[in-house]
């Protein structure tokens, strides 16, 4: 079974060598970065993370059976008056690809949030240009709440995004079953 572990700077390179074109790293991150993914840019991102009580932002990777890392996921956004939180920057290396990394990832990161953050709501925003992400997130309980047309524009073509979201309650009853 893979494991998450927290992001730390001496993952850099990898998610680095991982977003190696401008399109990837748009689809993975909207315009919060710029191309190239610097290892400045993710110390930036990685900055007050990763601390229950005291970040808003929780950074993640995905650790294979074999040690190997395989995905990055993170929590941020995170409102404790709302106890609220959203999914995002989600990525599968092609070595993870196809062995549910993705599925236990945004499920292990959801478990955290009800868990340890005492959540009500987790939400999340993929592009429509995505649909294995959007398979992925439907098979780990999340559900459809709507589209925001037309939010990124990307080389003269416009993408939009799919919101979705899971309760606290629906995440219990998925357990029970």
């Amino acid at each position: 079974m893979p494991t998450l572990a927290f992001f730390e700077e001496k993952d850099f390179d990898q998610l680095i060598q991982w977003m190696n074109t401008e399109e990837l790293l748009i689809n993975w991150s909207g315009r919060m970065f710029s191309f190239p993914l610097t290892p400045e840019s993710l110390a930036w991102y990685l900055n007050d993370t990763n601390k229950i009580g005291s970040s808003d932002a929780f950074i993640f990777k995905a650790i294979d059976n074999d040690g190997t890392v395989v995905g990055h996921i993170s929590l941020g956004g995170i409102s404790t008056t709302n106890k609220s939180a959203r999914i995002s920057r989600v990525f599968v290396s092609n070595e993870g690809r196809n062995k549910g990394i993705c599925r236990f990832m945004v499920e292990q990161v959801v478990k955290f949030g009800f868990e340890k953050l005492h959540l009500h709501r987790i939400a999340l925003g993929v592009y429509s240009n995505n649909p294995s992400a959007i398979a992925c997130y439907t098979n780990a309980g999340l559900q459809i709440e709507g589209v925001h047309k037309d939010v990124l524009l990307y080389q003269n073509s416009y993408w939009s995004m799919v919101e979705m979201a899971i309760l606290e309650e629906e995440w219990q009853q998925n357990r029970a079953k």
